[in-house]
């Protein structure tokens, strides 16, 4: 059966749209068509403003150049799944601007999607849930992630003010290396030139980074990469508070109401638990036992100055 000349052509596009190289015979073979109509349909893609180059000789072949314009993507099911998916928690990440513009784009694909493709993203996100920001004084300066990026695929250093967890503000010059996600948080690794050693940082702390004009190369990070490095700097840092609280409830059952927090179980029984929570403000300590009392009866332990918080919040919460 001779095939439409329109499908074909998109699933050309399809596999050109992986971005490495095609011989004209693997395109022939997977199209079921004969090399020369693998050039027409090339062509015909070009018609429509898609720049494929091409690559004589022996070893050459056909490959997807970046154009000047987003042209049209053609997805397969999973991609087009994996996709809308991905958007949807995009509008959750901490980053300023994100949550409109990924909820922008989401519409335009879920759109778009067949109905079974859109049941399944919908079954997701229906039975995904999400734990929100507490506050907004974590947000990132999306100009600053581009920034700080560039300068660690450039191995260019980096000036920037930082402010501590204590509050003091400072000003660095590091060899960044590498940008690390934990959680809806963004950290940067990178060797500080000043303390001569290996430094996190919190990017909703820094502000204004600029690249300092030197370039460095790179050092082996401690641990093996950025994010066992990562992981064993914030099991180190000195949390400002520290508590104790007692729930009626299974340890397990605290998964989504703990899975942002600094804790650790100290007792844990069939139907109840002890555990300490951690953080550098008592009003997010607060905020995470209000979590806690949805799921279960709660009490703190210690310290007093956080039962007296959580009693004022179930006071102001129930005032009429």
């Amino acid at each position: 059966m001779r095939k439409d000349p329109t499908g074909r052509a998109l699933q050309l596009l399809s596999l050109l749209q992986t971005h490495r190289l095609w011989r004209s015979a693997e395109l022939a073979e997977r199209l079921e068509i004969t090399e020369r109509t693998v050039r027409r349909d090339v062509d015909r893609l070009r018609d429509l403003g898609y720049r494929v180059d091409a690559t004589p000789g022996k070893h050459g072949g056909y490959r997807l150049a970046t154009g000047a314009h987003l042209p049209p993507l053609v997805l397969d099911d999973g991609e087009a799944v994996a996709l809308a998916v991905g958007l949807r928690y995009a509008a959750e990440a901490a980053i300023v601007g994100m949550e409109e513009t990924s909820l922008r784009a989401l519409t335009k694909i879920e759109q778009l999607l067949p109905h079974r493709l859109r049941r399944r993203v919908s079954t997701l996100h229906s039975n995904v849930a999400s734990i929100r920001r507490e506050a907004d004084d974590d947000i990132i300066d999306p100009e600053a992630l581009s920034v700080l990026a560039a300068a660690c695929r450039d191995r260019e250093e980096v000036r920037f003010d930082y402010r501590r967890h204590d509050g003091d503000n400072s000003r660095r010059l590091v060899e960044p290396h590498q940008l690390v996600t934990a959680g809806r948080r963004w950290y940067l690794v990178a060797w500080d030139q000043q303390r001569r050693d290996w430094r996190t940082f919190r990017l909703d702390r820094l502000r204004e980074p600029q690249p300092a004009g030197g370039h460095f190369t790179s050092r082996q990070i401690p641990g093996g990469d950025a994010a066992s490095f990562l992981a064993g700097s914030l099991g180190s840092i000195p949390r400002l508070y520290e508590a104790e609280i007692a729930v009626n409830a299974a340890f397990a059952e605290l998964e989504s109401a703990l899975r942002w927090v600094d804790h650790t179980p100290i007792e844990m029984e069939a139907d109840a638990c002890r555990v300490q929570i951690r953080s550098e403000d008592l009003g997010r300590l607060a905020m995470t036992v209000a979590r806690i009392a949805l799921t279960a009866p709660v009490a703190v332990i210690e310290p007093a100055e956080l039962a007296d918080t959580v009693r004022r919040l179930a006071a102001h919460l129930t005032e009429p």
